[in-house]
């Protein structure tokens, strides 16, 4: 079976020079350098068809790498946008046949990863990129990337439980607290617009629930400055120059 190549002098310097393993997996969007270290410990990453396990392991752009069976890739950098929706997982892959969010986009575009998640019965709109630099910067909680949702709730909500909401509720993970809810007086149901930047897992549908509420419907609007609006449900579109430049200017001056 082939090893890891290692390049010459000459071929090094002509741009094939080798990098960690760990940095090549997050180069490509898929995860933390930290978290490619527990994949690669744990068997899960393949060089050329071999299971490596040693996390000093050094590769080039010209070997074939493998996560969870998926080759990844770190070259041309795509940016998509995704408006997903119901009964439909934001992972790349699902143990159990379910639908998957690359169920929606075509063969260019299947190395991609999601920005972050959203629960299976959440829609709204979801960036895909295989630039892992830029997916570390907007999942770091220093950078506080806001994420608007507009969420339809059994239950009227009371003055009482709306300043609860903002000023916090503890959870079993922590105190957690929406930026901005505000009742919008859409239809009879009872529906609010939320502003966060906490990335917790079903953070919204819990604070509900931690005040005897329930969520029906729960759907992304906005995710730091991209929109759904243009996308139709189900249906993606790349990401504009003049977006990521703008996004590349908030992540250089955020600290």
């Amino acid at each position: 079976m082939k090893e890891p190549r290692r390049p010459s002098e000459e071929e090094s310097s002509a741009g094939a020079e080798p990098i960690r393993l760990n940095k090549y997996i997050s180069n490509a969007g898929v995860c933390s350098r930290r978290a490619a270290d527990k994949l690669i410990a744990d068997g899960k990453v393949r060089v050329n068809g071999k299971v490596i396990t040693s996390l000093g392991t050094k590769v080039t752009l010209e070997d074939k790498v493998k996560v969870d069976n998926e080759l990844i890739s770190t070259g041309e950098k795509l940016y998509v946008l995704v408006n997903k929706p119901r009964n439909c997982i934001s992972t790349r892959n699902d143990e159990k046949g379910r639908r998957s969010i690359m169920d929606l986009l075509p063969d260019k575009y299947q190395h991609l990863y999601p920005v972050g998640r959203l629960d299976r019965n959440t829609t709204g709109i979801i960036l895909m990129t295989n630039d892992g630099t830029l997916t570390q910067n907007l999942l770091h909680p220093t950078k506080k990337i806001n994420k608007v949702y507009k969420a339809k709730v059994k239950n009227q909500l009371s003055q009482l439980e709306l300043n609860q909401m903002v000023d916090g509720i503890e959870l079993e993970d922590g105190l957690t607290k929406f930026d901005k809810i505000v009742e919008l007086n859409e239809d009879e149901s009872f529906r609010y617009g939320i502003e966060i930047h906490s990335g917790k897992n079903r953070v919204i549908r819990r604070m509900f629930e931690s005040i005897d509420n329930e969520v029906i419907k729960l759907d992304r609007v906005m995710f730091h400055t991209f929109t759904k609006k243009g996308i139709p449900i189900a249906t993606f579109r790349e990401v504009t120059k003049k977006e990521l430049k703008n996004l590349d200017v908030y992540l250089r001056t955020k600290k």
